[in-house]
């Protein structure tokens, strides 16, 4: 079984990375079950493993945390409800490549329950959606905007760091940094698609989508 937990208030970046790296470690043990930890951040900036300083665009704006995950910068802040992911991989087929595209699935699924179709796109990490209401772009594709996140790490076969999705957050704060090294493509959120989905919402989505994707373990 997995385990949920739910956290109410905004929790601080190192206390979450400490508490999922002894959550990995301990399920890589054996002497702790699996997680995923559905919490909000106050408002930072991550940078992960591939991170380029010049998309630090405003260094002084929030606090930047440097990631163990791969990726590279992204913002957190209230209104995004980020999920880790303490989950055994090494149970789970030893597949990274095939972890990952399950959790992009999983988020997919998702949005999905919204009627918001979210795609994958190659080169572009992450879940994107099309904005046919937007301006075209200069070579006259249709826009699109990134609505979630993905960055993991892997320790002992054991993930930790996971997905973040756009509810409702400040999308200026984004304008700090660029978004995962991307400057062609903005950023959007359910409410800016004009869905009033709340956080318990995608919550309730979330663990109902993560059964359908994801296969027990003994």
């Amino acid at each position: 079984m997995v385990e949920w937990k739910i956290s109410k208030g905004p929790i601080g970046y190192e206390d979450a990375a400490a508490c999922m790296e002894a959550r990995a470690d301990a399920i890589a043990a054996g002497t702790a079950q699996e997680m995923i930890w559905l919490l909000e951040h106050p408002p930072l900036y991550t940078a992960g493993t591939s991170a380029n300083l010049v998309d630090l665009v405003d260094p002084e704006r929030f606090p930047v945390h440097t990631s163990k995950r791969g990726g590279q910068y992204t913002y957190h802040g209230p209104g995004q409800r980020v999920a880790y992911v303490m989950l055994d991989v090494g149970k789970r087929g030893r597949d990274v490549r095939a972890f990952v595209q399950a959790l992009e699935a999983w988020v997919i699924a998702t949005l999905a329950e919204f009627n918001v179709t979210g795609e994958i796109r190659d080169g572009r990490v992450g879940v994107w959606v099309a904005r046919p209401d937007k301006p075209v772009q200069a070579d006259g594709a249709i826009a699109e905007d990134k609505i979630a996140a993905i960055g993991i790490r892997l320790r002992k076969w054991v993930s930790f760091h996971g997905i973040s999705i756009n509810v409702e957050p400040d999308l200026e704060h984004f304008t700090g940094i660029v978004p995962c090294g991307i400057t062609e493509h903005g950023v959007t959120s359910l409410v800016d698609l004009g869905l009033p989905v709340g956080m318990d919402d995608l919550d309730v989505a979330l663990k109902r989508c993560f059964k359908k994707t994801f296969n027990p373990i003994d």
